[in-house]
């Protein structure tokens, strides 16, 4: 595979701004963030079935869906939280 020199980087830089226009890139940059950070937790939780699994212990039993918050507890850690119910994952989050 050929090096990328600077004016390679200039140019692909260059058709990205044409495609996507300035207006978009920072929705694109953020869905990427998005992408790459539930794609991270996801690769960290297969890991984790993986040393259970590998430890001989009976992999973690799904929870029931419940509608709302009605259903977790505030003793509830972190690690036993759902993906979807983690804050950095709600579509209403202001930090993102």
């Amino acid at each position: 595979m050929p090096n990328l020199g600077p004016m390679e980087i200039l140019l692909i830089i260059f058709v990205i701004l044409l495609l996507f226009g300035s207006a978009k890139l920072p929705d694109l940059a953020r869905s990427v963030g998005r992408s790459a950070r539930i794609f991270k937790s996801e690769v960290k939780e297969m890991q984790n079935d993986e040393v259970q699994t590998n430890q001989n212990q009976a992999p973690a039993q799904p929870r029931e869906i419940t509608s709302g918050n009605s259903g977790s507890t505030a003793a509830q850690s972190a690690a036993e939280q759902g993906f979807w119910d983690r804050p950095e994952n709600q579509r209403n989050n202001p930090a993102n």
